[in-house]
């Protein structure tokens, strides 16, 4: 069993919440969600404390209410005797949290595209989504009151990224919010406080909001792409070198290419084409996107080992414009870039 680790976001890449945002107004176009929320054999209502998910409707059911709430993911299968064990304490703890957090349960066998982006391994594996973004959680099957405890440290830690409980709250009891101190710190990818450390209380006096960043994050939550990179813009112009504003921009960017490509073309043309330079950045696009961080970057990196001259030359700088979407002391850039000194030098 692995015992559960800090909860750090830093590193991660906060592209999901921003697809979901893209997605709401798809979601509104179709209507309200119908009683039952998941079809036939579902571990509860869509509105419910337990809900069943598919590689269809992640996005939407985990990323995006995320946004608002923490989601506990359980990944499972009908095979696995020790999830049959864990499920029941987590679809239990769920019921009684009465909302503050949402069990999102995944059947690895009938998903399994979503479980390898999900880099699924053994199971039982529960993992946690808070603000658009994927964190690690545990392997195995634990006792009711060490997972009662886990979710409690999980509740805890969100409440200083900034959602948690009003001041008159427990931690790891209150409902999350979208504080301002939390966007702030998704975007730019700072870490989640150690338990004990010293640092801003829950309750604390909060600094005053860029108002820049904040008519971003309205921008992107209305799905308006273009509002956003403007905020982003003018934010950058008036605070050069702000880490936030370069990772936001850099980020909004990122999703509007993505957004303007034939994905399986891109693909097909990028296998067909390996030397194709255009080709070849599509697809890292596309890999750091959906969480493919590694894979985009040596696919770049191929690339440039592969090219002389003009093409070579923007592969590199594409390569550069996709380390400024990841914070910078992320160690995947780190190495990325040892790399490439030692292919240019």
């Amino acid at each position: 069993m692995q015992q559960p680790r800090d909860f750090s976001l830093y590193g991660a890449v906060d592209l999901g919440a921003r697809q979901a945002a893209l997605k709401r107004r798809q979601v509104a176009a179709q209507g309200p969600t119908p009683p039952g929320g998941q079809g036939d054999g579902g571990a509860g209502s869509a509105n419910g404390a337990v809900i069943d998910v598919t590689e269809e409707t992640f996005g939407t059911e985990v990323l995006e209410r995320s946004l608002s709430v923490p989601v506990i993911i359980d990944l499972w299968a009908e095979w696995c005797g020790p999830c049959k064990q864990l499920s029941p304490v987590l679809e239990k703890l769920a019921a009684e949290a009465g909302g503050r957090w949402i069990l999102a349960k995944i059947d690895t066998e009938a998903n399994q595209q979503l479980s390898a982006a999900l880099r699924v391994e053994s199971i039982p594996m529960v993992l946690v989504a808070i603000g658009g973004q994927i964190v690690p959680g545990f392997l195995g099957a634990m006792p009711e009151a060490q997972v009662r405890q886990w979710i409690e440290q999980v509740m805890a830690e969100a409440q200083r990224l900034g959602f948690g409980a009003g001041p008159g709250d427990q931690p790891g009891t209150g409902q999350l919010g979208s504080g301002q101190e939390g966007a702030d710190q998704r975007a730019a990818g700072t870490d989640l406080p150690q338990r004990g450390a010293p640092g801003r209380q829950p309750g604390a006096a909060h600094p005053p909001a860029d108002p820049d960043f904040a008519e971003a994050q309205q921008a992107m939550e209305r799905g308006d792409l273009d509002g956003a990179e403007a905020a982003f813009e003018k934010m950058q112009a008036n605070s050069p070198g702000n880490p936030m504003a370069t990772l936001g921009l850099s980020q909004v960017r990122l999703v509007k290419r993505v957004n303007s490509y034939d994905q399986a073309k891109a693909r097909k043309a990028a296998a067909e084409h390996p030397g194709d330079v255009e080709a070849q950045t599509r697809v890292a696009d596309i890999d750091i996107a959906i969480g493919r961080i590694e894979e985009a970057l040596d696919r770049l990196i191929g690339t440039i080992r592969r090219t002389t001259g003009d093409d070579r030359d923007r592969a590199r700088r594409h390569l550069l414009s996709l380390f400024e979407v990841l914070p910078p002391r992320d160690p995947r850039v780190a190495k990325a870039r040892s790399t490439l000194s030692g292919l240019l030098f």
